[in-house]
């Protein structure tokens, strides 16, 4: 009996999927983080196959340059104009013959691009089946209560398969059966080989129907057996966005759930949404209407929601991410995010640190326990340890032509709305004022101020606004009735305050 890994796997992924009505080709359309595809490629790939061969034809590029991308290995073969699977895997075994150089041996699997559910473990249950039985052909099916639009499976009286019928060329008596087939298979190299060149196109559709190689088979002496699966879902493929949206809900149900078994705390696991791409790890809790993409991973204690969506996103052992959008960012520990944050690509938070409510942050680096708390932006910067960014601060690093970066040090205090006009820096143990903008470097532990004199126009809601309740609440307070608010234009003084006291109120935080 066969031992070694499969001689190969071809993954069929040629067909158009109008019933998508889609301009993105099927096998491209995404599901719990990866293609429909890319599902396929790695339940393949998890059979460690010699070779791995997949047939493409509609949007040949688009599929292609994807398939490229997930796996440089895979070997891409165009199938011709000659519709149907078995002409599809026709096409794929001289492709994979001739990168050998000679005619493969040993089993070749067969699935599809478009079954996102199959899992390692029931290709490699129907594998192991295959060389148990020492079969020409293993089929993996199903049974289905309602099996309209699938292909039947027809047996005989010792239980093994005769033949396969398409539903559209299935009679009143063979509809009713229920035994459904996936059109995955197990088959041995060299009869496959033999079958495929016997496969006619006589049929409703005028297709090289791949199930017809089971009754050649047959015919030739070889064992044709079945591999009933336990589970509908690893066998349903999609045809249209309905069923692209139940797989979907199916696969994160599957995934939520195998995560809560692992350790982690899914409050409402109805309204959570984790990618198959993501790692969490034990005792982090994952509040409702999260949504966990990507390269997303918990570190343990982490919390993340309720109404956060994180994409690629790092968050550190015991940080706290709430009601947070972000893209390509990592958290460290202990650091907490929110609410009402925005982490754009590049992001970096060191441990202990903040970025609090009404915050975008974008390329920035923000060094331990460095706090940038409300209302502000921070992008193309770096940040030191232990600084406080005050309420409203912001970074200019856009020119109109060019971006540049922001450098504050650590230990700084900023005070509220200033603004870093880039290329800046912030040495250490700085303050900057309220109200600065800060256009030339501040040095270590001084004090970076905008000053203008203030200008107070006396009387002026009194004369441009009279008759309001400004202008009887201004009256009354000086004792004037609002009648006899001045009429005349306002007067202005100017006033301002000395170095020490300029001081005192420009450096309060916020």
């Amino acid at each position: 009996m066969e031992s070694s890994p499969p001689a190969a796997v071809i993954v069929l992924a040629a067909g158009a999927g109008t019933r998508m009505k889609s301009s993105t080709p099927k096998v491209l359309h995404p599901l719990g983080g990866l293609s429909l595809v890319g599902h396929a490629l790695a339940a393949a790939r998890a059979l460690e196959p010699v070779a791995l061969a997949v047939v493409v034809r509609h949007e040949r590029d688009l599929v292609a340059g994807h398939i490229a991308a997930l796996d440089p290995d895979a070997l891409l073969v165009d199938q011709d104009e000659i519709p149907g699977t078995g002409r599809a895997v026709q096409v794929a075994l001289e492709a994979l013959d001739a990168r050998h150089g000679a005619p493969l041996e040993g089993t070749v699997v067969v699935t599809y691009g478009d079954v996102p559910l199959l899992t390692p473990a029931t290709l490699g249950h129907l594998l192991a089946e295959h060389r148990a039985g020492a079969n020409a052909v293993t089929v993996l099916t199903a049974v289905l209560d309602n099996a309209d639009g699938y292909g039947r499976i027809l047996r005989g009286a010792d239980g093994t398969v005769t033949a396969i019928v398409e539903h559209r060329d299935a009679t009143d008596v063979e509809r009713e059966i229920r035994e459904i087939n996936s059109g995955i298979y197990a088959f041995d190299a060299g009869l496959l080989r033999t079958a495929l060149g016997q496969v006619g196109a006589d049929n409703a559709q005028g297709e090289m129907y791949l199930t017809d190689v089971l009754g050649l088979c047959r015919a030739a002496g070889g064992r044709v057996a079945a591999v009933v699966s336990e589970d509908r879902w690893q066998v349903e493929g999609v045809n249209d966005r309905v069923q692209l949206a139940s797989l979907g809900a199916e696969l994160n149900r599957r995934i939520v759930t195998a995560w809560m078994r692992a350790g982690v705390s899914i409050i409402d696991p109805a309204t959570t949404w984790i990618d198959a791409t993501a790692v969490l790890s034990e005792d982090t809790t994952v509040l409702p209407g999260t949504q966990l993409h990507g390269a997303t991973r918990l570190e343990r204690g982490a919390v993340v929601g309720p109404d956060t969506t994180l994409t690629d996103v790092l968050v550190g052992e015991d940080a706290s991410v709430v009601r947070t959008h972000g893209s390509g960012a990592r958290i460290g520990a202990g650091a907490s995010v929110g609410p009402f944050t925005y982490l754009r690509p590049g992001t970096v938070l060191g441990e202990e640190g903040k970025i609090g409510a009404f915050y975008e942050t974008k390329n920035v680096t923000i060094g331990r326990g460095s706090k940038l708390s409300h209302l502000g932006y921070a992008g193309d910067a770096e940040i030191g340890d232990y600084t406080n960014i005050g309420c409203g601060n912001i970074t200019a690093n856009y020119d109109g032509v060019n971006k540049h970066r922001t450098v504050i040090g650590s230990h700084v205090r900023t005070s509220s709305n200033t603004v870093f006009v880039a290329p800046v820096t912030v040495g250490d143990g700085a303050y900057t004022g309220a109200g600065a903008v800060i256009r030339k470097d501040v040095p270590p532990g001084a004090l970076g101020l905008s000053i203008a004199p203030q200008r107070n126009a006396e009387g002026w809601v009194g004369a441009k606004r009279p008759g309001t309740a400004s202008a009887r609440a201004a009256a009354a307070t000086a004792g004037v009735p609002a009648a006899d608010a001045p009429a005349t234009g306002p007067s202005s003084t100017s006033t301002t305050s000395g170095t020490a006291a300029t001081s005192t109120e420009e450096s309060s935080q916020a």
